[in-house]
């Protein structure tokens, strides 16, 4: 596996870190399961970090490859040092004495590493998911600095035309890879991303909220995700105030768990520092909590004490945490937008709103806070409903197409395999 810009092991709610981080995690630790060995190769970015973790189980590896500064770095200066990320997993294979049968990349620029590993491995078939698209970011996008370049686009292309296969999440990616990418239809295989059912179920409320600090009679809405302009914060803001307009019996907070809400001013987001001041110029600074990043370990007790999970986004691939949510027996309301589009069920494990309208999702909110048997119906649905994304289930279907794309190498004409 090949996880270029960002590591399996981060903590989520970063700049860079999210659903993909979760994905190449949980799916290599299901492989392992499988009897599978799964060796994840990402950038170094602290070398203080040893190069070789061992923290996904059943012998898989995190393999932290030295390429460029070990510091974060932004994702245009990253593209510059593929060839030396390339060069390091290459030595790793040829100390370790491995050949592998499969590269499975994700985002773009893995993408680009995988084709010379490819190459110089004489032709290691590629799995490649993309996670997010450049070219919908861009139809989304409200700013010129929100714009992915033309050197993201140009390689995202690229990938497309030398990857074996391409898995989508839903089948709206396949059809923007078909509309936007010319993509080859007959490479691209539509499978979901999975969740952990034995991590995220359903926590009795009173636990959850004795855990987490919050207080027995506390109304409270969740956002998870990373704090950019892409994720649609300013919407579920105006949400709120509309809320305390409505002036419930008992008060509500929203609870926002991303982002680095403390930094220091010279060194906060502009996306942290625009909803914070939106929060004061709406007069409803006391009714959001910014909570900052959570590991993975205590967002069950989050998602299980709130009330309603809200995914305002713009664009979402899949909406990994609207899946966690349901998982955990929590109804969510989201955007209806790309994969958020065909995860939540309207009216059945939650609600679909027009995307941007804050109006919209008051409305929702107010209907869910102001029913406790509609929660509990949606929230039992959505818990019923996340099991049919279990990662066991999930990873029959990667592994099938693995078999499919080895058999195919296999039958072709024999190429010398060296390192």
């Amino acid at each position: 596996m090949l996880s270029y810009h960002t590591c399996p092991l981060a903590t989520l709610g970063g700049k860079d870190t999210g659903g993909m981080n979760v994905y190449v995690r949980d799916l290599t630790v299901e492989m392992g399961r499988m009897g599978i060995h799964v060796d994840v190769f990402t950038r170094s970015q602290d070398e203080h970090v040893p190069h070789v973790l061992h923290d996904l189980g059943f012998g898989n590896r995190v393999v932290h490859v030295p390429a460029g500064p070990e510091v974060p770095l932004p994702k245009r200066e990253l593209a510059e040092h593929i060839p030396q990320f390339v060069e390091g997993v290459k030595q790793f294979a040829a100390e370790k004495g491995i050949h592998y049968d499969l590269v499975h990349s994700h985002y773009w620029m893995s993408g680009l590493a995988a084709e010379a590993l490819s190459d110089a491995w004489a032709g290691t078939p590629i799995i490649q998911m993309f996670h997010t698209l450049g070219e919908m970011k861009n139809r989304v996008a409200r700013s010129a600095a929100e714009r992915e370049g033309a050197y993201r686009l140009d390689g995202e292309r690229h990938v497309l035309a030398r990857a074996d296969r391409v898995i989508a999440a839903t089948p709206a990616e396949q059809a923007q890879l078909e509309w936007l990418y010319k993509a080859d239809v007959r490479k691209v295989v539509v499978i979901p991303p999975g969740v952990d059912v034995c991590h995220f179920y359903p926590i009795p409320v009173d636990e959850a909220r004795q855990f987490i600090g919050l207080a027995p009679d506390a109304r409270m809405i969740l956002f998870v995700g990373r704090v950019e302009p892409l994720k649609g914060l300013d919407t579920l803001v105006e949400a709120v105030a509309c809320l305390w307009v409505k002036d419930l019996a008992e008060p509500v907070h929203l609870a926002i768990i991303g982002g680095d809400p403390e930094a220091a001013p010279e060194e906060m987001t502009a996306e942290m520092a625009r909803v914070q001041q939106l929060c004061d110029d709406l007069c409803v600074g006391k009714m959001v909590v910014f909570l900052g990043k959570r590991g993975q370990d205590t967002l069950p007790y989050y998602y299980s004490a709130a009330e309603v999970v809200v995914m305002p986004s713009h664009y979402e691939s899949f909406g990994m945490v609207a899946l966690e949510a349901m998982a955990c027996g929590t109804p969510v309301i989201a955007s209806q937008v790309g994969g958020l589009a065909f995860l939540v069920q309207d009216g059945v494990t939650g609600y679909h709103v027009p995307n941007g309208d804050h109006a919209a999702l008051c409305e929702k909110l107010n209907a869910l806070l102001g029913d406790a048997e509609l929660r509990r119906s949606l929230g039992q649905n959505a818990a019923e409903y996340a099991q049919k994304y279990a990662w066991g289930k999930v990873a029959r279907k990667i592994v099938e197409v693995y078999k499919e794309l080895q058999s195919t190498a296999d039958i072709s004409e024999p190429k010398p395999r060296h390192l």
